[in-house]
């Protein structure tokens, strides 16, 4: 499973990159801490919401941690997404200490 860091991901939003980011968490995750422009489709709603994933852009997936969102990349894949899925190491949990320190930690 392809997997990109926290700074990576934020230098290459940085550079324009075209990169389309799914939060897997839950909803009330989602409105205590989030990462600008992603959006929620959470893990157990992933496949049947696939459709809402634009298979032609690079995908991002991140959850608390890296766990549910590398599920979520497993489930989507197996249902025969086709897209380029990319597993955020360390999930917004990274993202707040690496990237952006006002994004709450919980």
């Amino acid at each position: 499973m392809q997997e990109i860091t926290a700074t990576e991901l934020k230098n290459r939003l940085d550079a324009g990159e075209d990169i389309q980011i799914i939060d897997v968490r839950q909803p009330d995750e989602y409105a205590f801490a989030n990462i600008e422009g992603a959006k929620l489709i959470p893990l157990a709603e992933v496949v049947s919401r696939m459709d809402e994933i634009d298979d032609s852009r690079e995908t991002v997936v991140h959850c608390k941690m890296g766990g549910r969102s590398a599920r979520a990349i497993e489930f989507l894949q197996h249902a025969g997404f086709k897209g380029n899925l990319i597993n955020l190491k360390g999930g917004i949990t990274a993202w707040s200490n690496e990237v952006n320190p006002k994004v709450p930690k919980y």
